[in-house]
């Protein structure tokens, strides 16, 4: 268990935070950029608990600035974006991208004193059909082009949701493989015989655990942590131990197999609020054309019932029931952690050397700065197909078994 210093420690993402300032090295996805267009080109925005309004100006180039008008504090997500700025709805102050106030239609032609207003701006950029934001010091570090945001010739989806819940909780479900068992196999099942779509219960949880695990293992790579598991549908022989697949530091888990390749990342908003994005890319067989896209709309993912109730009746519900259903925040010092927490362990020490590195005044894991290096970072996953590549796994394909730098057997 932590102490409640060490539990804000880790989950407070304010201004001057230690976990703020760390999670302001780094860009977060904060729109799909499909959402700017049209009759609404502009978003409020929160992240990190600060306030903003992210609009595209006629021309098409992205702006990002607090939300409050310096003049009267309209909100300027209800302004007009025009060719050079933003444009207030109230008095018709405008702002260009840097937060300069660069007009003041009712103060006389002669003053200067839009020179003297300048809002809070930060740097917005497009990859994979989302906009990023970067909330750090200057110079900004390159936005990571991780494989499937760069990738051609394939599909995309995104979908998200707003959870009521604070980030760090959604993240440790990622290290924890063990809860698939019960959370997504006894659970889900109780779930589907309650609701007459499967056999009864007394039938069902009288058969061995489907999905059993018998040893799950992690590691520490460039870009974060490998999970690997061993359970009944296989051994140490297949990829799921031998390639695993990520959480790429700080928030986002991938999954997937086959044509099929997700990112969940996990925006912190605020200390309460997370932006969870589902982003779905599917590869072609070799020698196939992916249809075109001309755009990526947002999917809504459900989060309550007709009821009023958190949804538990799919896979990624049940993982939303169990975030949101800690609370707010999690209070961690009354957990008690077991054996299956490994993971969990390894990235709270992780993120605790992060932190330290930044206070350092260094640069944390996963900051690019060489375009070189930057041109399409390729990430592990069992069982995927990669663009280029004929067999499943890609470069990762063949790799052999080894022991995990921390594991737990489970058996």
């Amino acid at each position: 268990m932590l102490t409640q210093g060490q539990n804000e420690r880790l989950t407070r993402v304010g201004p001057g935070t230690p976990m703020g300032e760390l999670m302001r090295r780094y860009w977060h996805p904060i729109a799909a950029a499909s959402e700017l267009s049209g009759e609404q080109p502009t978003k409020p925005v929160r992240l990190l608990g600060e306030d903003l309004v992210l609009y595209r100006l006629r021309g098409g180039r992205l702006g990002l600035i607090t939300n409050r008008c310096a003049h009267r504090g309209m909100d300027l997500s209800y302004g007009i974006p025009e060719e050079d700025g933003l444009r207030c709805a109230y008095h018709g102050w405008m702002y260009d991208v840097s937060g300069q106030c660069i007009e003041q239609p009712s103060e006389p032609s002669r003053s200067n004193y839009k020179a003297e207003i300048k809002l809070t701006a930060y740097p917005v950029e497009e990859l994979g059909g989302l906009v990023w934001a970067y909330l750090g010091p200057t110079p900004a570090p390159l936005v990571p082009r991780w494989d499937m945001f760069a990738w051609d010739n394939v599909t995309r989806e995104i979908s998200a949701v707003m959870l009521p819940c604070n980030w760090l909780q959604t993240v440790d479900n990622a290290l924890d493989p063990a809860h698939f068992e019960h959370l997504h196999g006894y659970y889900g099942s109780w779930v589907m015989s309650q609701r007459g779509t499967s056999e009864e219960w007394d039938v069902v949880r009288s058969r061995p655990r489907a999905g059993h695990h018998y040893r799950i293992g992690f590691d520490r790579f460039e870009h974060g942590i490998i999970k690997r598991r061993v359970t009944d549908a296989g051994d140490e022989n297949s990829d799921i131990w031998k390639i695993g697949h990520p959480i790429i530091f700080p928030y986002t888990l991938r999954i997937g197999g086959g044509e099929q390749h997700t990112f969940l990342l996990r925006v912190p908003v605020d200390d309460e609020n997370t932006w969870y994005v589902r982003y779905i890319v599917r590869v072609p067989e070799q020698g196939q054309q992916a249809p075109p896209q001309d755009a990526i709309p947002l999917g809504e993912i459900p989060l309550y019932d007709p009821r009023g109730r958190l949804k538990n009746d799919t896979i990624p519900s049940q993982d939303q029931l169990a975030w949101v259903g800690q609370g707010a925040i999690s209070d961690r010092t009354t957990e008690h952690l077991g054996v299956t927490d490994t993971g969990v362990i390894m990235y709270r020490r992780m993120l605790e050397e992060q932190m330290s590195i930044v206070a350092e005044g260094g640069d944390p894991i996963n900051t690019f700065r060489d375009p070189a290096a930057n041109e399409c970072i390729l990430l592990p996953i069992e069982g995927g197909r990669y663009p280029g590549y004929d067999v499943e796994g890609g470069p990762f394909a063949g790799q052999e078994s080894h022991r995990a730098e921390a594991e737990a057997n489970l058996v």
